[in-house]
């Protein structure tokens, strides 16, 4: 092989490396004033990001109801609405702009809705769904609390 194939294959090398990390493991980050860390996303992005939001906080709501009513159903109906199975398919350019501890508290938030669900229907205790509901809470504080979603200028 001469000198200027092995150039030309080293170039392209290095253009699909850095394509894999601009779309893999860049993450979109920047800190903001109140000391969170701000992820940057377009308004598609964001829009998925606050929509599954808003699909654990329905869900809360409704398994509160269920926990109050002793409605167990009600509490495994809503838990499995939110659990892993409910991640569907993320944009890999989205993940790729989500620090990786947002997205294992993600995953950690999906994984204990459905371990919830599961021990609703096993189990049918109120007081230790309640108790698994208040752990989970905790991530959905955490990540308020750590991270701030902006819309990028892109």
């Amino acid at each position: 092989m001469n000198k200027k194939c092995f150039g030309i294959i080293v170039l392209l090398l290095l253009v699909i490396a850095g394509g894999v990390y601009k779309f893999f493991f860049q993450e979109s980050i920047s800190n903001s004033t109140t000391g969170r860390t701000v992820i940057l996303l377009n308004s598609t992005e964001r829009d998925l990001v606050l929509a599954e939001m808003r699909a654990f906080l329905t869900s809360v709501q409704q398994i509160t109801k269920g926990i109050s009513g002793n409605d167990m159903s009600m509490v495994a109906e809503y838990g499995r609405k939110v659990g892993r199975a409910s991640q569907g398919e993320t944009p890999r350019t989205l993940a790729a702009k989500l620090p990786v501890q947002f997205r294992q508290l993600g995953f950690d938030t999906h994984t204990k809705f459905d371990q919830l669900a599961m021990d609703a229907e096993d189990l049918g205790d109120s007081n230790h769904a309640l108790s698994q509901l208040s752990t989970l809470m905790q991530n959905c504080i955490g990540c308020h609390e750590t991270y701030q979603i902006n819309i990028s200028g892109n």
